[in-house]
């Protein structure tokens, strides 16, 4: 009777757990005055808890899961019943993706959502919003790392007491991870975008750097890069960001106040724009929207919570007001004809700069006797108006024609080249015959350099060459991936070898860079001698570079290399970048 009476009892309890969290819909950070951040199984009971709270309103999702098994959870939240993608889609909705914890240690999206996440659905914040928008909230996209907790984790922040680690349990920067697709979170992350289609993606971050009075850095893309037509819609989601924060005490600027010289704040800032690793980077290329919070990590926990709240619920507001605009300017641009037209593959900024006013603090710079070097001291107890260059006008600085009929991915390298088109939602094909003899651009690297070291696990290539035509077999079972498709521009991210996140540049081609065969020294002696003496042309060649090339001259290697690339025996495909360009569709 007793065993009985006690599984009753356990079995009550258990049932009310659900109930007990559904009551609070708060998180330990909020509980503590924001001192602490959860553990993982909050994020888990919270997502599960506002769904039973809220079931017309909110749906707790599983869109991965880490390497390590956790699941990785999403709210989907909206008043107006389109709670799956396909409803929003019917109903003409803007979706905005927000991602925490991306860099796990700088949490402060996940504790700022939840508190706003519960304000917005109880009507405090961001009144009749949820009408007119999804929001699809990602508390931790790092959850490994979340879960990798500790209290020096983030040596360069203020609170909370203990957080997780910067990169995943495989040690990937998942803000690195954009573009090349590496790791089974972003993987998942994609899968998660391509579903929604969010018209504006929100990453929030803390920085590291120096100390100053300014608090939040806003960027958003479209702006400086992408598409023409959506650069205002940028700026406006930018400028009313800011004017909102402004409004509530924030000091915000539009550019990562990261100094120009690390160490030295007299030498002032550089704008610019990320390269598709990065999230800002990655979303213009797919015509949409992206904003970059960076809270200051010098700035007390329960701070940069406050603000990250003010920004969230800015965003949502202006989501519901402009989203379906945005949205109309988004399939434009999706519509838009890239074929031949010039399209920027990165950015730069220019030498010129104007000086501006930005708040920091008294500071010294004297030799450190620890390290020697000069160290740069603040006094945050002394506000300083510095007067500082910023560099902000950006402009194209790598420039290429798009193809006019698309890509072709040659079979020996369709799979590895598909999986990364399928993960990103670029539309392709595979040919069911071979082109024989076709007209194809092909991109022979002129100048390579390997990188001295690993990067994300990568050994990164840049090259040097041109695109030039010719005349080559495409067989069958290769890839042709067409310029007309909304991701046009994600496409020549890819696939352009001097895109800076291109999968040549992360170094999936590498073996094409790399000599394979050799003609040995006494064989090319005797070959060399033998084209001597069968054409004039070559001879005289020769005897010009001795002349003239002192350092090919005093070079045997170099010498006998000379008669080798001229052989049959030269691997014609070295330096040869496997993929093609074409003017037709082939399909």
């Amino acid at each position: 009777m007793m065993q009985a009476t006690l599984a009753c009892a356990l079995a009550a309890l258990l049932a009310s757990f659900p109930a007990l969290a559904a009551a609070s819909l708060s998180t330990q950070a909020e509980r503590s005055g924001f001192v602490k951040t959860g553990r993982y199984d909050e994020t888990i009971a919270l997502c599960t808890a506002f769904a039973q709270r809220h079931p017309d309103a909110v749906r707790c999702i599983d869109f991965g899961t880490t390497p390590e098994g956790r699941p990785m959870k999403a709210l989907v939240v909206s008043r107006s019943g389109a709670l799956t993608p396909a409803a929003a889609r019917e109903r003409g909705l803007p979706v905005v993706l927000m991602q925490g914890g991306i860099h796990a240690g700088e949490i402060d999206g996940k504790d700022a959502g939840f508190l706003a996440l519960r304000q917005v659905l109880e009507g405090e914040a961001a009144a009749g919003a949820l009408e007119h928008l999804v929001w699809v909230f990602v508390p931790v996209f790092n959850v490994d790392g979340h879960e990798r907790f500790g209290a020096w984790n983030r040596p360069n922040q203020r609170g909370p007491e203990e957080m997780g680690w910067r990169t995943t349990a495989q040690n990937y920067n998942l803000n690195r991870d954009y573009a090349k697709a590496d790791s089974l979170e972003m993987r998942a992350m994609l899968a998660l975008v391509e579903a929604w289609d969010p018209i504006a993606t929100i990453d929030l971050h803390a920085t590291n750097g120096a100390q100053f009075e300014h608090d939040i850095s806003i960027q958003v893309e479209p702006l400086h890069g992408g598409d023409e037509d959506l650069r205002a819609a940028g700026l406006a989601l930018r400028g009313r960001t800011m004017a909102d924060l402004a409004a509530q005490g924030s000091l915000p600027l539009p550019f990562y106040p990261s100094f120009e010289d690390y160490q030295d704040p007299a030498s002032g800032f550089e704008d610019g724009v990320s390269p598709p690793r990065f999230s800002t980077g990655y979303f213009l290329l797919r015509n949409r929207l992206a904003m970059l919070v960076e809270t200051h990590s010098w700035k007390e926990y329960p701070v940069r919570v406050r603000i990250t709240r003010n920004t969230i619920v800015s965003v949502l507001e202006q989501v519901a007001r402009q989203g379906r605009e945005w949205m109309a300017l988004a399939r434009a641009a999706d519509a838009r004809e890239l074929a031949g037209a010039p399209v920027a593959l990165d950015y730069q900024a220019t030498a010129r700069s104007r000086t501006i006013d930005f708040r920091g603090y008294a500071y010294t710079r004297t030799p450190s006797e620890i390290s020697g070097a000069p160290m740069t001291r603040y006094d945050p107890a002394t506000p300083q108006v510095w007067k500082v260059p910023l560099r902000d006008e950006i402009v194209p600085r790598t420039v290429v024609d798009a193809p006019r009929g698309g890509y072709l991915v040659p079979a020996a390298f369709a799979a590895q080249v598909g999986e990364r088109l399928r993960a990103h939602g670029i539309v392709h094909a595979t040919l069911a015959a071979t082109l024989p003899e076709a007209d194809v651009e092909t991109f022979r690297a002129t100048g390579k350099q390997l990188a001295a070291g690993s990067v994300e696990g990568h050994q990164r290539l840049a090259v040097e060459g041109r695109w030039a035509t010719e005349r080559r077999d495409v067989p069958a079972g290769s890839l042709f991936v067409p310029i007309a498709q909304p991701k046009a521009r994600l496409a020549m991210a890819l696939l352009e070898p001097q895109a800076p996140d291109s999968l040549l540049q992360w170094g999936l081609f590498n073996n094409a860079f790399e000599r394979k065969e050799y003609m040995e020294a006494y064989v090319a002696e005797a070959v060399a001698r033998e084209m001597l003496a069968a054409d004039p042309a070559l001879k005289a060649e020769f005897e010009r570079r001795l002349r003239e090339d002192a350092d090919f001259a005093g070079d045997a290697s170099a010498r006998l290399e000379f008669f080798h690339r001229r052989h049959p025996s030269w691997d014609e495909r070295l330096d040869l970048y496997p993929v093609l360009r074409t003017d037709r569709l082939p399909l």
